[in-house]
C-alpha cells in the first residue's frame, strides 16, 4: 500500500477522521485562516460544477429562469416576516460599517433570499398574466455556524435556491412537490443515492413555511444527512410583503410562493455513502473524469495505445492519461484515492499479448479484456458500476432501518446502533422533543405511505402518525 492511501483513517475505527483525510488526500478542499471558510480545489469544484449543469438543465426544463439577488438584505427588510428571522437570527451575519462610516441600518450577509424575492416580487406582480414566476438562484450564502466541516457545514455555503410565485394554492402545491422530484431524480440516478422523501413535522419545517419536504440521506455509519428542501410557504410572505395581482375579474389577490434548495452538502453525502477506505469513490454519471488511462513502463508504443484508446472514446466518457513519471503504485492510489469510476491498465506484456487491464473503483475488481474491445466494454461498465453503486447503498441503508416499537426499545437500541428508526407518533411536540432531548435522535420526516396503528411510543396516546428518527450531521 503506497503512502498516499495509508493517509487515510480506517472508516470503521473512526469515522470523522476518515472523512476529512477523504477530503484532504482526494485534494476536495483547503483550509483557510478565515475559520469555517474553506477553499474548493479544482476537483472538488469539478464535482460541484457538474451537479450545477446537470440541475440547472432540469431546471430549465421546467421552465425556471435564473436571476441574482443582492447579497446584503436591510434590516428592516429582514424583519418583515417575524416567523422567518427568528429562525435565522442565531446564524446571521451583519455588517454595521462601510468603510469607516457606521451605517444607518445594519445589513446582514444573505443566509437565505426569501425577503430578497418578496421585495422584488412586489415590484413586478401586478396581473395574473405576470404569474407564475419561476426563479433560480445560484449563489453564496453566510450563516454563521459554531460547528463547522467540509461540505457539510460551512459559514460560507454554495447553494442553489428557488423562489416561485404562483396565482393558487394549488399550483404552488405542486411546484413544490415537482422540484422535490426533480431532486430525487437527479440523487438516486445520478449521485447514486437512495434518499428517503417525505415532509418535516411542524417542529422541523423551514421558518415561516407552511409545509416543508425533506429528502433524508443515511450515511456509511447510519447518521442521516439532510440532503436538499422544497418548502411550500402559503400566502405568508406575500401577505407580510403586501404582494397582491389583479386577477382575471379584475380583483385583488395574493399570490402562493414556494422556495426549494440544495447544497455542496451532496458532495459530503457522496463521499460519506461511496466511498472506502481508499478514497472516495463517485459515481460515473457525476464523476468530472470517468476513466483513467495509466501506461506503465516508458514504451512509446504504449503510450501511443492508450492515446489511440482515448480517442476512441465518445466525447460524454470524460478522461485523463496519467503519463507523468512517478511510479505505477502511486498513480494507482492516486486514481483511487480521487474515485475515478474505471483505471484502465496497459504495459508493454499487455500490447504483446493484445489485452488490457480494466480496474472498477466501486470494488477494485480487475478485468481483462483484448484491446479492440476496451472501448465497448468501458461504455458497458460505467452503467453497471452507477446501478451497482446505487444497490449497494440502498441495501445498506435498508438494513439500517429499524422498527421501534417501545420508547424504551429505542433508547436502547440507538445506545447501540445509529440507523433510521420507525415509531408510532401521536403528532404532540412534546413527544419529540423528549425523544431529541433523551436519546439525541431528531424527526427526519413523516412516513406517509404506512398507516398508524397502536400508540405513541412516548406519551401512549393514539398515534396519528408515523415517524423516522434518526441521529443527524
Amino acid at each position: 500500500m503506497s503512502k498516499l492511501v495509508t493517509k487515510i483513517t480506517d472508516r470503521d475505527v473512526d469515522f470523522g477522521q476518515w472523512y476529512t483525510d477523504v477530503v484532504r488526500e482526494a485534494d476536495l478542499v483547503s483550509y483557510t485562516s478565515m475559520k469555517g471558510s474553506m477553499v474548493i480545489r479544482p476537483y472538488g469544484y469539478a464535482i460541484w460544477e457538474n451537479m450545477q449543469s446537470i440541475l440547472d438543465q432540469e431546471f430549465k426544463k421546467t421552465g425556471h429562469q435564473n436571476v441574482q439577488m443582492p447579497m446584503f438584505i436591510p434590516e428592516s427588510l429582514l424583519n418583515v416576516e417575524k416567523e422567518h428571522v427568528e429562525g435565522f437570527a442565531p446564524e446571521v451575519a451583519w455588517v454595521t460599517h462601510g468603510g469607516k462610516e457606521e451605517l444607518e441600518e445594519r445589513m446582514c450577509v444573505r443566509p437565505t433570499s426569501e425577503v430578497l424575492f418578496c421585495d422584488h416580487y412586489k415590484s413586478i406582480i401586478k396581473s395574473y398574466r405576470d404569474l407564475p414566476k419561476l426563479y433560480n438562484q445560484w449563489c453564496t450564502i453566510v450563516r454563521w455556524e459554531k460547528t463547522t466541516r467540509p461540505f457539510l457545514r460551512s459559514r460560507e455555503i454554495l447553494w442553489q435556491e428557488g423562489h416561485t410565485m404562483h396565482a393558487t394554492k394549488e399550483e404552488a402545491r405542486e411546484e413544490t412537490l415537482k422540484m422535490l422530484h426533480v431532486y430525487e431524480d437527479f440523487q438516486r440516478n445520478v449521485l447514486a443515492l437512495p434518499v428517503i422523501v417525505g415532509r418535516k413535522t411542524e417542529k422541523e419545517k423551514f421558518a415561516g413555511a407552511e409545509e416543508t419536504y425533506t429528502l433524508e440521506a443515511m450515511m456509511y455509519d447510519g447518521v442521516a444527512l439532510q440532503n436538499g428542501t422544497s418548502h411550500f410557504f402559503g400566502d405568508h410572505f406575500a401577505k407580510a410583503f403586501k404582494i397582491q395581482f389583479l386577477d382575471e375579474n379584475n380583483e385583488l389577490k395574493t399570490p402562493y410562493q414556494t422556495s426549494w434548495g440544495v447544497t455542496t452538502r451532496m458532495i459530503g453525502a457522496i463521499i460519506m455513502t461511496h466511498g472506502d477506505n481508499h478514497g472516495l469513490v463517485l459515481p460515473p454519471n457525476i464523476a468530472p473524469t470517468k476513466v483513467v488511462f495509466i501506461p506503465i513502463g516508458t514504451d512509446e508504443k504504449v503510450l501511443n495505445k492508450v492515446r489511440e484508446l482515448q480517442k476512441e472514446l465518445p466525447d460524454s466518457i470524460t478522461s485523463i492519461i496519467d503519463d507523468s513519471k512517478k511510479s505505477p503504485g502511486f498513480k494507482f492510489a492516486d486514481a483511487e484515492v480521487k474515485g475515478i469510476p474505471i483505471r484502465v491498465e496497459l504495459g508493454s506484456r499487455d500490447l504483446e499479448n493484445d489485452s488490457v487491464t480494466l480496474v472498477r473503483r466501486d470494488t477494485l475488481e480487475k478485468i481483462t479484456v483484448s484491446l479492440e474491445n476496451a472501448v465497448s466494454e468501458i461504455e458497458k461498465l460505467l452503467p453497471v458500476i452507477q446501478q451497482d453503486m446505487y444497490d449497494r447503498a440502498l441495501k445498506r441503508r435498508d438494513s439500517m432501518i429499524y422498527e421501534a416499537g417501545t420508547y424504551e426499545e429505542l433508547k436502547e437500541s440507538s445506545k447501540e446502533k445509529n440507523g433510521f428508526y420507525k415509531i408510532n407518533w401521536c403528532g404532540d411536540t412534546s413527544c419529540e422533543n423528549q425523544i431529541k432531548e433523551e436519546t439525541g435522535l431528531k424527526s427526519r420526516c413523516i412516513i406517509e405511505n404506512e398507516e398508524a396503528r397502536g400508540n405513541c411510543i412516548v406519551c401512549g396516546k393514539k398515534a396519528t402518525t408515523r415517524l423516522y428518527v434518526g441521529k443527524q450531521y
